[in-house]
């Protein structure tokens, strides 16, 4: 056991691993360092967790079983699961955050005294408060990331899925759940408890389900926050400085993050908050588009137009992750360069099914960092450029984002890749993106469309250089 003054300053120590871990993950040459700070800083507070209480009971045979089978468990799911499903991974585990303050919960409701919260029915004013907060918190990030979970996996559909009279109910659900935290706090009835945690667990649901998959890196920030203030609440409720930090740092990261990101999508931020800002008539892309003209070609095309470029801006996207491309990317973009052919890196804030998602990508690839640029500092660039080769990005280089009010991504800032004098577009086919509206880009007079796999296609158009 030791003692508490020495576990506040060893709490104290993991707090400031855990910002160091935060200024770390900024950028993407120090994410591997901030990643071991935060690693680092975890194993701190966990280990001064188990042995600050001082009874080392044979119940604790089965705590150090249960740690062991969940960080082998977590490492061997980490080291096999591919880039394209990381944020699956992320939501996935955003989930079991919530569900933990859920149980962390419900185990001091009905036992208050082994956390020395009172007796059942007694239970302190201030540690209900910050348990029931901590509990709805947690049961919404749960159910909200089981479906954001769903969505992205491809088993629930990624449009929106809306109804009449949605707001107003959310709207309802939501002062629902203040008024049972208030009855709650008042008569600590068990009903009560039980309730407000169904409720809890229906509003994560129907907050995300008209979330559309183009805003998805927007929702797995937003529940990022959701689980680290889930934490913070039932930090509060254990009086675990750890956890209250942690949490801390998480929600509020998090909820900058969801503010960024709206504001690169010209969204309100409120409305993220609320669900359902992605939330429209699902605009459906009928037969006719596949009759509309479109310029296709070969890596033969695509390479001799960029071996007579003096300048190429990349632009990657989902696509490029599916196929596991940014290997192949490179190794052209070295092509072109040894042609002194000017190469830079087009990201826009949501490309990918996360945030960042492009960046890390790029980054396992070695693609230096200062030719990596994001949408407002290259977006002017694109008409002053020979080529943009376009590898799987579709919705945030669809022009209809500017001229189409009725268009689930109108007001989303888009990059300006058809201002290029040639526009190279590497897709499968004329399918919709992950908003499922037609790209109006493919039809462009000088955009050549590529059909192929990103992989593949990219290889070959550098064999042809």
């Amino acid at each position: 056991m030791i003692s508490a003054n020495l576990s506040a300053i060893f709490y104290l120590v993991s707090g400031v691993l855990f910002i160091l871990a935060l200024r770390g993950l900024s950028s993407p040459e120090t994410s591997r360092q901030g990643n071991l700070f935060g690693i680092l800083g975890m194993v701190i507070a966990i280990t001064v967790t188990f042995l600050s209480t001082g009874n080392f009971s044979s119940g604790f045979i089965f705590v150090l079983i249960f740690i062991l089978a969940g960080g082998t468990i977590g490492g061997f799911i980490a080291y096999r699961i591919p880039m394209t499903a990381m944020p699956e991974l992320v939501a996935g585990f955003h989930s079991l955050v919530g569900l933990a303050a859920v149980f962390v919960a419900i185990s001091a409701f009905l036992n208050p005294e082994a956390f020395n919260l009172g007796s059942p029915g007694k239970i302190k004013l201030g540690s209900l408060i910050e348990m029931s907060i901590g509990a709805a918190v947690g049961a919404i990030t749960f159910s909200g990331s089981v479906i954001a979970f769903l969505k992205l996996q491809g088993i629930m559909s990624g449009s929106p899925i809306t109804f009449k009279g949605q707001h107003p109910l959310n709207a309802l659900i939501l002062i629902t759940i203040v008024v049972l935290i208030y009855l709650l706090c008042s008569t600590q009835s068990p009903n009560i408890f039980w309730i407000l945690l169904l409720v809890s667990f229906l509003i994560g649901f129907l907050l995300i389900i008209p979330i559309g998959g183009a805003d998805m890196p927007v929702v797995i920030s937003m529940l990022n926050s959701y689980s680290g203030w889930a934490a913070a609440g039932i930090g509060f409720t254990l009086e675990n400085t750890a956890l209250i930090i942690t949490g801390a740092l998480v929600g509020s990261s998090g909820a900058i993050l969801s503010y960024i990101m709206c504001k690169g999508m010209n969204r309100s931020f409120f409305n993220v908050i609320l669900g359902g800002f992605g939330a429209t008539e699902e605009i459906k892309s009928g037969s006719n588009k596949e009759q509309r003209p479109v310029k296709s070609g070969n890596a033969d095309d695509a390479a001799f137009l960029m071996k007579n470029a003096s300048s190429v801006i990349i632009v990657p996207g989902y696509g490029m992750a599916v196929a596991q491309a940014q290997h192949a990317l490179r190794e052209m973009v070295d092509t072109l360069k040894k042609n002194d052919i000017k190469v830079s890196y087009a990201i826009h804030p949501v490309a990918g099914r996360m945030p960042g998602h492009m960046n890390v990508l790029l980054a396992e690839a070695n693609v230096p960092y200062d030719e990596v640029f994001e949408l407002e500092e290259i977006n002017n660039d694109f008409a002053n450029a020979d080529v943009a080769f376009v590898i799987g990005a579709n919705d945030v280089t669809n022009p209809v984002a500017k001229s189409d009010p009725q268009s689930p991504i109108y007001g989303m800032p888009v990059l300006d890749v058809e201002k290029c004098k040639s526009v190279l577009f590497v897709k499968r086919s004329l399918s919709p993106g992950y908003a499922g509206i037609d790209n109006d880009l493919f039809y462009k007079e000088n955009t050549l469309m590529l059909f192929a796999d990103a992989k593949k296609m990219t290889e070959d158009i550098t064999k042809n250089l």
